[in-house]
Parts: structure tokens; C-alpha cells; sequence
């Protein structure tokens, strides 16, 4: 196996505000690029250029899981050089990746092995040692991350070999914090239930109800909140951290996301964007962040129990963040579900894809 140490992320639940009454809007590129910008350190000519290789991936991810078939090993983009790679399992598949400018990499796993590696992890995740924390697949390095506390190596490594892992796809990285979630107990916006607050997900239908996504942490099945009022009409935590609230008439849904400087960005779709793109969130405690997206399909041990199928993302977020919503350009990606670390040192975050969320509880995106 191959063992690596970096700084620990701690993970911190959080929700989306998608505003209800918010004016001033600009258009989706000006709002991702400034935020952009600030976050991730990159010039007018750099945010245009992630754009298009972002734009190019997902159509790459869409043609070659289709044409490659069971040889289709996952695409990922390099955020710092836009540099999109196909994996493939089958060497004799490079000769049919016909893109310019793209890497085809031959890997022993690739994507779907990854995440059946991932599945048998969780069938006997409350069997893991304490100080194991979670795990993700990496299409990079071909291989799944599994996360301890300082010392959990020999605990990581049992797990492997419990679950039936191939030892060349098992990476263990240590790290200092132990996972924990950070609703916010404090007065003020967006919403509220009981003594927290977390912020309002993306706007939803369900037939002829409305209201909005969150995190399924946010409030039980059956939760009063308020500030919009409403019931939590769904709620899937943990396992997932998927939920939604259904609100009264007296409040209108609207397909918008606050970027917390006077401006919003309108809704237009929920397509899913490669790993590697960048990703922008909204939540009330820090407001607009955004980062890259790391990984897809992870595993995180909460306290309150184990949450699968997780996005990893280097984006910030805090406490009262938990259920917000992230997009890449004015694509839904997802709700807050909770990270490590805090906006002023840095840290990881987790979310919530909102496609499973929506078809889940059959609920209709509201869009512009």
C-alpha cells in the first residue's frame, strides 16, 4: 500500500441559501469569475480557459462512458493547468479516444473498480476502527484514499483487507483532526430549527408543494423551521446527507443563489461537472467560496454515523454553511454536508450531489 501524510481535514456540516426575494442580479460568469478569481488566484484569461476545459470534460465524461464501455476509466481535470485526462483500462482503448489536447492514461482500475472498492468499504463501515475517518476515490492515482487520525495506518490497513481491497488501489493518508459537525447554534438568517441554523439549499417542486434542498442533518422528517417557515418533508442522515423542507404560500420559490455581495447567479441546470472543475458555494456563515472538486463518491465517518457517496471539494466553509448550495457556472452540483478546517486557514469540504437528492425525494429543480 502506499501511505502519504498531509494536514487533516475536519469536517464541518453545512447548508445552501437559495435566496427568495434577491434582486440585483448579474449575469453567472461575472459571479463565478470574481469569486474565482479571489479563491483560486487566477486572471481573467485563466477563469476563461478552466471554463472551456471544464465545458470540454463533461462532454468528453458524457461521449466516452458510452463509446469506451466497460474500458472507460473516468476523465479528470488538472485545475492549475486545464489539462484533461482519459483513463482507460484497456490499452489497446487509446487508439480510440479521438480528442485533441488530451491525455489518455492506462490504469489497472479506473473508475468503476474504484467505486466498487468504495462499496465494499461501506458495507462494513461500523465495523471501522475509530480513528479510521473516511474514504473517496482518486482517478489520478487509480486508487481509493482512506483517511485516519495520526496512528490509524495498521487500523486503515486492517479495513483493506476486511473489505477484499486490492492492496495497489489502497492509499492511506493521516491526518490531525477527527471528523465533526458544525450546524451553527447562533441568532440570525437563513433558516432555523430549534437552536441552529443552517442555510437554505436550491429551490424545489414536488408536485404542486414547493420549497427547498438542504442537508439531511438540518432537521429530522416532520422538523419545524422557520425563517422561511416551513416542515422538513424529507430527510436521509446519515448513510446520505440529503433533505429537503417543504414551505408554506405564503413564501415563492425562485431558481436564484445569493452571492452575498448585492448579486445572485439564476439556476439553469444540474449538470454534472468532471472532477477537477472548479465549483463555487453559497452559505450564510461565509457567504460565496469556491475551490475545485477533488473527488466524487466519498465515504466520511461523522460522529453521528457514516455518510456515502460524497463530493470532495477544496473549497472553504464553517458552521451554519451546512445545506447550501454549490454550483459550477449556473449548474446545481449540490448541498453542504461538512469539511474541515475554517475560511481564514483553509480546509476541505464535502457536499451533497443534488441529482441523487432530487430523484431521491422526486422533486423538480426550480430553474430560470
Amino acid at each position: 500500500m502506499n501511505h502519504s501524510s498531509r494536514r487533516t481535514t475536519s469536517l464541518l456540516f453545512t447548508a445552501a441559501l437559495a435566496a427568495t426575494a434577491l434582486v440585483a442580479a448579474t449575469t453567472p460568469a461575472s459571479a463565478q469569475e470574481l469569486a474565482l478569481k479571489r479563491d483560486l488566484g487566477l486572471s481573467d484569461a485563466e477563469v476563461a480557459e478552466l471554463r472551456a476545459a471544464e465545458a470540454e470534460a463533461v462532454e468528453l465524461e458524457e461521449e466516452l462512458r458510452d463509446s469506451l464501455g466497460s474500458d472507460f476509466g473516468g476523465v479528470y481535470l488538472d485545475s492549475d493547468t486545464t489539462e484533461i485526462t482519459v483513463a482507460v483500462t484497456d490499452p489497446a482503448a487509446v487508439s480510440r479516444v479521438d480528442a485533441d489536447d488530451v491525455t489518455v492514461d492506462v490504469v489497472d482500475f479506473g473508475e468503476t473498480a474504484l467505486n466498487d472498492f468504495v462499496a465494499s468499504l461501506n458495507a462494513i463501515a461500523d465495523t471501522a476502527d475509530p480513528k479510521v475517518t473516511g474514504w473517496y476515490t482518486d482517478l489520478e492515482s487509480d486508487a481509493v484514499v482512506i483517511t485516519t487520525l495520526r496512528g490509524g495506518t495498521p487500523a486503515a490497513e486492517e479495513l483493506a483487507e476486511r473489505a477484499g481491497l486490492d492492496e495497489r488501489a489502497v492509499r492511506i493518508v493521516e491526518e490531525d483532526e477527527e471528523p465533526q459537525s458544525l450546524a451553527a447554534i447562533i441568532g440570525g438568517n437563513p433558516y432555523y430549527f430549534g437552536n441552529y441554523r443552517c442555510s437554505i439549499g436550491f429551490s424545489v417542486r414536488q408536485g404542486s408543494q414547493t420549497g427547498f434542498a438542504t442537508a439531511g442533518h438540518c432537521g429530522s422528517t416532520g422538523t419545524r423551521v422557520s425563517s422561511p417557515s416551513g416542515t422538513v418533508a424529507g430527510s436521509y442522515f446519515p448513510g446520505r446527507d440529503m433533505g429537503w423542507v417543504r414551505i408554506t404560500s405564503a413564501d415563492t420559490v425562485t431558481p436564484l443563489v445569493n452571492r452575498y455581495n448585492g448579486g445572485t447567479v439564476t439556476v439553469t441546470g444540474s449538470q454534472e461537472a468532471a472532477t477537477g472543475s472548479s465549483v463555487c458555494r453559497s452559505g450564510a456563515t461565509t457567504g460565496w467560496r469556491c475551490g475545485t472538486i477533488q473527488s466524487k463518491n466519498q465515504t466520511v465517518r461523522y460522529a453521528e454515523g457514516t455518510v456515502t457517496g460524497l463530493t470532495r471539494t477544496t473549497a472553504c466553509a464553517e458552521g451554519g454553511d451546512s445545506g447550501g448550495p454549490w454550483l459550477t457556472g449556473s449548474q446545481a452540483q449540490g448541498v453542504t454536508s461538512g469539511g474541515t478546517g475554517d475560511c481564514r486557514s483553509g480546509g476541505i469540504t464535502f457536499f451533497q450531489p443534488i441529482n441523487p437528492l432530487l430523484s431521491y425525494f422526486g422533486l423538480q429543480l426550480v430553474t430560470g
